[in-house]
């Protein structure tokens, strides 16, 4: 182990007074086990709340797992303490609980590292770590603002790449960092985003049924690891958004449920406490414990492990007291509604301390309803999410561009809805794993027609896509159109790459996007506002055509236009706001991509004839199922 990280003290009388309050926010410093000075050595001081329980202990290895070695100690505060000269780092342990003739050994909810699954035991672990990624958060704050631009790669560890010398074997932290930054900065991602690392016994729940809140996952290795793994990225200018999962948590035996042999951190009424989607239970958003709880392990990712945001998993889910149950399986709130109150507050004070205590950092929530105002500030009313997945968006496109192109005219407006609502939230747009699962299939498998029209029609939902107002998400595998439906059991198809070139076409062409989307401000810098953006084309459903202009006040617009049939469209005449030269910045069917190579030949010349609501006009080749994107010179 690395020198002792600071000493934390035992849990104060003020420390109790917050935790009661529900508003402490960095409980990780108090409860769980700690690792401190103890006269010419060192020992552990476990902390753990249990309110109703009749006695703790600590059992571990240090102790032949005898729950009268080392009783705890109880308090007003429900928190039952100890210190254990004999428990050392690397100690596995848990706690002994007793309530009657109940009685369980439990996990610690605050423990920093895991066993790892199956087994279920806590690790006594001191966090202490040299970080090297100074430059990076000395300028995050610009980095990771809301009119910057937002390129994430979201990735499964697992199953990104594993071990080829060992098929099937997980790579670590350690071995897959240099690998996904070099690939992140070749590709030109701005951020990371992590599919859940906390610890979940259940591979196969991709770790959206965690335990351990506060240790990443033990099957990829340490703590400090994990800590390596994103300061590697940060070196790299890459930001680390960590997926996170306040809504719900798994039923095992171990964990969180019926923890002191009451239901402490879940409602006892099933109508409330049991999700019937996912089998697991659900917070009890009203009691102020677990509210910090709660709080502190999202506080705690962002300053232990200096993730850059935190996407809110099924925040629905949350919101709405009747989610996913019929008439009579819930119970309405106070005034009668379906809205959880509860959650609501919680997810507004949540909001409120981090960007209190992170305000360099992100938050995006993923919910999927019409919920007012979610990406807004709490004192305007909203929730105070900094962005919010578009899910809307997401359907409506994909949902378009499974239609044969001959059918597409009658579905244009899937495509245009989305302006219509654009700028009511702080969008994200994604194409996440969730769509390339459960039969649903690839990407590129969505796509109508021959091969040819496949890779082409994929070159324009990503081109479609960047020019489109709000933040892009991207789940792996899509950025080169791989075929096969993810699992979370084998590694992407990189051997495709080697293969066939039009892989390879839609992966430059993915990486030559996101060069542009940085460059160019007129793409990312007013993503969220209406003064980003100007129909140029919106209802040329004949030919199933979208022309529109990105717009940054301190740089030259850029038009993007996207023919979204196999006819190429010739000598195509649109309005522009500015005569001269409109140079060709991209083009999804250039070769270098696997296209056909129909282009404009490095530009237009705007002639002063009059067209729609402009003076001046450019005649453009739209190429077959192409999007191209031109700027003035």
């Amino acid at each position: 182990m690395k020198t002792l990280a600071a000493s934390a003290p035992a849990m104060t009388g003020h420390d109790a007074y917050l935790f009661r309050e529900g508003t402490h926010t960095r409980l990780y410093d108090r409860l769980g086990a700690h690792v401190v000075k103890e006269g010419a050595g060192i020992a552990t001081r476990f902390a753990v709340w249990a309110p109703n329980a009749k006695s703790v202990s600590v059992i571990g290895d240090f102790n032949g797992w005898d729950p009268r070695s080392h009783p705890m100690r109880g308090s007003d505060s429900g928190v039952w303490q100890a210190l254990v000269p004999e428990a050392k780092p690397g100690a596995i342990y848990k706690y002994h609980v007793v309530n009657g003739s109940w009685r369980q050994d439990k996990a610690d909810p605050f423990a920093f590292r895991c066993e790892e699954p199956p087994k279920t035991g806590s690790i006594v672990w001191d966090l202490a770590y040299q970080w090297n990624d100074a430059e990076w958060m000395s300028r995050r704050a610009r980095a990771n603002a809301l009119d910057a631009p937002w390129s994430i790669y979201e990735v499964h560890l697992g199953s990104w790449r594993r071990d080829p010398s060992a098929p099937g074997r997980l790579l670590s932290f350690e071995e897959v960092a240099p690998l996904l930054a070099d690939y992140c900065h070749r590709m030109g991602f701005t951020h990371v985003e992590l599919m859940p690392v906390m610890e979940h016994p259940f591979y196969g729940s991709w770790g959206y049924q965690c335990t351990g809140y506060f240790a990443p996952s033990a099957r990829y290795g340490s703590p400090q690891d994990f800590m390596r793994f994103i300061d590697l990225l940060h070196q790299r200018g890459i930001g680390v958004v960590l997926d996170w999962v306040p809504s719900h948590f798994p039923w095992d035996a171990h964990g969180l449920g019926f923890f002191d042999g009451t239901h402490l951190y879940e409602h006892a009424d099933p109508r409330q406490g049991h999700h019937p989607d996912w089998a697991s239970a659900i917070f009890n958003y009203g009691r102020n414990e677990v509210r910090a709880f709660l709080a502190s392990s999202a506080s705690f990712w962002l300053s232990k492990f200096h993730a850059d945001g935190l996407r809110v998993d099924a925040v629905a889910s949350m919101l709405y007291l009747d989610y996913g149950r019929k008439a009579g399986e819930w119970i309405p709130n106070r005034f009668g509604g379906r809205e959880n109150l509860d959650a609501i507050e919680f997810l507004r004070f949540l909001n409120e301390s981090v960007y209190r205590d992170f305000p360099d950092v992100q938050t995006i929530a993923e919910e999927s309803t019409a919920w007012p105002q979610v990406s807004r500030p709490t004192y305007l009313g909203g929730l105070g999410f900094g962005m919010k997945w578009n899910m809307g968006w997401m359907h409506d496109t994909l949902g378009y561009f499974k239609n044969d192109p001959v059918f597409r005219k009658y579905h244009h407006d899937e495509l245009t809805f989305s302006l219509v609502y654009a700028f009511h939230e702080n969008f994200v747009l994604p194409l996440s794993h969730d769509e390339v699962v459960h039969g649903k299939g690839s990407l590129i498998g969505r796509m109508p027609g021959d091969a040819w029209q496949q890779f082409a029609g994929l070159r324009l939902l990503f081109g479609y896509m960047w020019g489109h107002p709000g933040k892009k998400l991207l789940f792996m595998g899509g950025e080169f159109g791989q075929r096969r439906e993810w699992t979370h059991e084998q590694s992407l198809e990189w051997h495709v790459l080697g293969i066939d070139a039009r892989h390879e076409g839609v992966q430059k062409w993915v990486a030559d996007l996101n060069a542009l989307y940085k460059t160019e401000p007129a793409l990312h810098g007013n993503d969220f506002s209406h003064e980003g953006f100007e129909w140029l084309r919106r209802g040329d459903w004949e030919q199933s055509v979208l022309m529109f202009l990105r717009r940054n006040s301190d740089s030259l617009p850029v038009l993007v236009a996207c023919n979204f049939t196999p006819v190429p469209r010739t000598n195509y005449r649109v309005g522009v706001p500015r005569g001269g030269f409109w140079r060709e910045l991209l083009n999804s069917d250039a070769p270098i991509y696997g296209g056909s190579g129909l282009g404009n030949y490095g530009g237009v010349q705007a002639e002063p004839i009059a067209c729609d609501q402009y003076a001046h006009s450019l005649k453009l080749n739209l190429p077959p199922l192409g999007a191209i994107f031109l700027k003035p010179a």
